[in-house]
């Protein structure tokens, strides 16, 4: 632990009731929270940890175990989960340990008395950036507050951007746990500094320059990126200062424009919103840029063009032709031969090929091929960061070896502990593993095997069942989204004709290689049922261990040996290369394609044997880390020389932890960045936008407007339990038209329902909550009240499965009044959709229709509307007036069949048939209103086959209605000649 770290730790000891912590990303906010533990003592009560992530958890108990002490007394921090009876979750609450709970479990013991809260002596909130007055975090805190005053409460976030989005969003987080002290603790804060900076690493910064096209592809990306805002800008609905290029690279930019546009989100048109969705696209794209390879980075845009289409506004901008046609370069080019020299050399390469596949139909069809060839040539661009990653290895290597040599390697070992250990610390999984295959394998091979399988998806997505093509038809949309691409120079036919072409000749190239993997598969089975174990040998000879590279010389071979069994006629091209780079070389001509036509493939096998060479090469034993894990593995694997692959903020600094911490131990970063790109762009953005955020959080802080009492005065109106609102009104002179005193408000709410932030805000109000577990509805009002609360997205999930119809009959049979509340968020629009886009006519896949179709066949059922939490818990008083309280003993009993399989407090009768009333109600002459009175009278469809019209005139209101049913029930069957 460093030494800034403790001084955190004095200042929140320092209060009594805790603080809210808020440092910046990469500090070890995990080893100050293990030091925390550490500090606790069973006999204070029990430790309770919120609202950590699964990472987050496994980084602390880490932490915790390796700096435990024999002589500590701390208990070791355990996980209390639902699984755990109710009796032990009680006795493992007393028992003054360190646990991690789920807020959800924790809120529904505390409203059931299962957890004494006397015994809990504090709780640990992690993510504070994500609490607020409504969160469950909150409601658990000002329960236990509430009865146990000398209980602390100390939240962390190491998110300081998030906790300036919005109004006083650290005052009102603040306010909500009931805290008073704000600790602040940025990267440039005077002992954060003088710590991290004591021993600094040694750094190495290489610029690594991108190649022409991604160069291309990127200015082309920023353009469309730069031509959306502009589109955007019109709207005259955003905020103009947050729409720069600058904020467009980071993902809390789509947060900013949908939280300005979420208010007004049902008066936008279609070309706004398609707007915000392409942003997030154009971020990706230039994100993707710098992580992937160019095969990887052409199937995204292919996947792109194929699943967004006419709908996005992005594809049909001037420049978005560029970043396809640029990444289309990177990994091949189509062209025409026209007889001459190229022809015969392609000739010669499939003459090669045709003797070692050894098929006279390729040889019949070889011999007939004609002049007008088409060739599809490999570019396969690698990334420039493989090369310098490779470089890097070897010189890292090399320098190991002259300190061998000139015994300096002992020297470094007792004075820095080298462990050797080379750490590549990536974006991802996927960068890892294939920058792993490329040490092993070789670049060229990787990216062969790339583009194999984006040939082979290809042939994959050929072969998927087509749809009806009679339905195709006009694209409908406006302006830029009409489907419609403009004609730039009368060049339409030959772009269509040329991308046809080009279709047809990847086609048929991963045919071909299809081919060569059955028959490899084949071959191999052959191998294995006559070697045996042999194979099995070899096989195991290619295994790579994960956390070590060894690239020897037997490795190598196996390696090179491989490639030549699945690539049969790769070796002997490359003896007959015909690689240009020039694109002026093919004729680029319209002609149509005929059915016997052949298309050629030329090999790119340039630097192959330099990369031979390098192969051969000794690297030092490396291990590559993925970002995206949150795990924290410097610690563990102790590397003295790390490679930041993707540069990340929060990775660097715990870099400098790690150097802090061990100061008499060598470390070497190499920061790998590509000159002059958005990945160096992004992060200097970052450290400039979580530095902004200090200072907009250190001039809050001076102006904050803390109460001083309210630690003391903890909801007076409403946040107390029900109980002393009871005692206060049994003290109160009772006036007239006042409540009688033991008459309280309960809600019955379901345990799934605590997920939502609703049950605290009714807790807010006064009402008592009581949870159970539900079978029909989410909330019980009174006996004859059940609501079933629908958020918006829930709402359409559930229209979209038949949930929603089935709950909604539930509650109609055993609840006199049902209600369905569709609950809107406070922050977004209060429409479904716009009053324009309202049909007339009933259509299926309209929500209002869908709505309007369950009313109806429902005419029970109430639909209640409410714009936010607060306006729901207003609507439950009103509809809690006047009525009785509900019971939870029957509450739980509702839809719940006994042991003789007889359900209770259904409304109708016991076995409610709904295909017989549905039956009933389209009958001739039944309406909604005569049909009840016919179920009053009949037992059974049967006992009214069987009345005369007589009676039916009486239970139907009319003789007319009576005869029309009489006559359809007397009616005989058509006969068959």
């Amino acid at each position: 632990m460093v030494q800034f770290h403790e001084h955190i730790i004095i200042d929140l000891l320092e209060d009594s009731q805790g603080g809210l912590v808020i440092l910046s990303a990469g500090l070890g906010l995990h080893k100050l929270i293990a030091a925390l533990l550490h500090l606790h003592h069973p006999s204070q009560g029990s430790l309770l940890i919120l609202s950590s992530s699964p990472s987050q958890k496994s980084s602390i108990l880490q932490n915790y175990d390796s700096t435990l002490s024999s002589s500590s007394q701390s208990p070791q921090p355990s996980e209390i989960t639902s699984d755990l009876p109710a009796h032990h979750r009680l006795s493992l609450y007393s028992s003054g340990g360190i646990f991690f709970i789920t807020t959800r479990i924790l809120i529904v013991d505390l409203l059931t008395h299962r957890l004494p809260t006397t015994s809990v002596a504090g709780v640990i909130l992690l993510n504070a950036h994500s609490l607020s007055d409504t969160s469950t975090e909150a409601f658990i805190v000002r329960i236990l507050r509430s009865s146990n005053r000398a209980l602390f409460v100390r939240a962390f976030s190491d998110r300081p951007d998030a906790m300036v989005s919005g109004f006083a969003k650290a005052e009102r987080t603040l306010k909500c746990l009931f805290l008073r002290k704000l600790h602040l603790w940025p990267r440039f804060q005077v002992y954060v500094s003088q710590d991290l900076e004591r021993n600094p690493p040694e750094v190495v910064d290489i610029r690594v320059p991108m190649s022409p096209y991604m160069i291309e592809i990127q200015k082309a990306v920023i353009e469309v990126m730069d031509a959306c805002l502009k589109e955007m800008r019109k709207t005259n609905k955003v905020d103009v200062e947050d729409l720069t290029v600058e904020n467009g690279l980071f993902k809390s930019f789509d947060e900013i424009v949908r939280r300005q546009l979420d208010p007004i989100w049902h008066t936008l048109g279609k070309k706004t919103k398609q707007l915000v969705s392409d942003l997030k696209t154009l971020r990706k794209l230039l994100d993707y840029l710098v992580r992937y390879d160019a095969v990887n980075y052409l199937k995204y845009l292919d996947s792109l063009r194929a699943s967004e289409s006419f709908r996005s506004v992005w594809i049909f901008a001037e420049s978005s032709y560029k970043i396809f046609d640029y990444a289309k370069k990177r990994v091949f080019r189509f062209g025409r031969l026209d007889g001459g020299k190229s022809a015969g050399q392609s000739k010669t390469a499939t003459t090669k090929k045709r003797k070692l596949e050894n098929s006279n139909r390729e040889k019949e069809d070889s011999a007939a091929s004609t002049d007008n060839s088409a060739v599809l040539q490999e570019v396969l661009e690698e990334p420039p960061k493989w090369k310098v990653l490779r470089d890097i290895l070897h010189e890292i290597q090399q320098e190991r070896e002259r300190e061998f040599v000139s015994d300096k390697e002992l020297i470094t070992e007792d004075r820095g502990h080298n462990s050797g250990i080379v750490l590549v610390a990536c974006k991802d999984e996927h960068s890892c593993m294939q920058l792993e295959d490329c040490m092993n394998k070789g670049s060229h091979k990787v990216m062969w095997e790339e583009w194999e399988k984006y040939l082979l998806s290809k042939v994959e997505l050929q072969a998927l069942p087509k749809r009806n093509k009679k339905k195709t038809k006009e694209p409908k949309g406006f302006g830029m989204l009409d489907g419609v691409i403009p004609s730039v120079s009368g060049q339409k036919v030959e772009i269509s004709s040329i991308s046809r072409q080009e279709h047809e000749a990847l086609l048929a190239v991963a045919s071909e290689i299809s081919k060569k993997f059955e028959k490899n598969i084949v071959v191999e089975d052959n191998l294995q049922k006559s070697e045996g174990s042999g194979t099995h040998k070899r096989r195991r000879g290619k295994g790579k261990n994960k956390n070590t590279l060894t690239n020897g010389k037997s490795e190598k071979k196996a390696a090179t040996s491989g490639k030549s069994e699945i690539h049969s006629s790769e070796d002997d091209n490359r003896k007959n290369q015909c690689i240009s780079t020039d694109a002026g070389g093919f004729l680029e001509q319209p002609n149509e394609v005929a059915s016997s036509e052949k298309w050629w493939l030329q090999k790119h096998g340039q630097g192959f044997h330099a990369e031979l060479l390098d192969n051969n090469k000794q690297l030092p034993p490396v291990h590559f880390h993925a970002l995206d894990t949150d795990q924290h593995i410097l610690d563990i694997l102790q590397p003295s020389v790390i490679v930041v692959y993707h540069p990340d903020m929060a990775f660097v600094r715990e870099i400098e932890i790690y150097k802090a911490e061990n100061p008499s131990k060598e470390v070497k970063v190499y920061f790998l960045f590509y000159e002059e790109s958005t990945e160096v762009q992004k992060f200097e953005a970052s450290i400039r936008r979580e530095n902004g955020a200090f200072e907009s959080l250190i001039r809050q802080k001076s102006l904050m407007m803390i109460p001083v009492d309210q630690d003391v005065s903890i909801g007076l109106d409403s946040s107390t339990e029900p109980e002393s609102i009871i005692s206060q009104n049994l003290l109160t002179r009772k006036a007239g038209g006042r409540k009688d005193a033991e008459k309280e408000t309960q809600v019955i709410v379901d345990m799934r329902e605590f997920m939502s932030s609703l049950p605290n805000v009714l807790y807010q109000k006064g009402m008592r909550i009581i949870p159970v577990t539900l079978e029909v509805g989410d909330y019980i009002l009174s006996p004859l009240i059940c609501v079933e609360r629908k958020s918006i997205q829930d709402l359409f999930g559930s229209f979209a499965s038949g949930r929603l119809y089935h709950q909604v009959e539930m509650m109609s049979r055993y609840y006199r009044i049902p209600v369905l509340l569709i609950e809107f968020s406070q922050d977004k629009s209060f429409s479904f959709q716009s009053a324009s886009d309202i049909g007339d006519d009933v259509t299926p896949n309209n929500i209002i229709s869908k709505l309007s179709l369950l009313a109806l066949h429902f005419p029970r059922l109430r639909i209640v509307w409410s714009r936010s939490l607060h306006a729901t818990a207003e609507i439950f008083a009103s509809l809690k007036a006047n009525q009785d309280e509900p019971d939870e003993a029957k509450a739980i009993r509702v839809g719940v069949p006994s042991e003789e399989g007889i359900v209770e407090n259904d409304v109708r009768a016991e076995n409610y048939n709904t295909a017989a009333v549905e039956f009933l109600r389209r009958l001739p002459g039944v309406t909604d209103s005569n049909y009840r009175a016919i179920m009053d009278a009949c037992t059974s469809l049967a006992e009214l086959a069987l009345l005369p019209v007589e009676r039916l005139a009486e239970l139907m209101g009319g003789h007319k209605a009576a005869k029309s049913l009489r006559d359809f029930l007397d009616a005989k069957y058509p006969t068959l000649i």
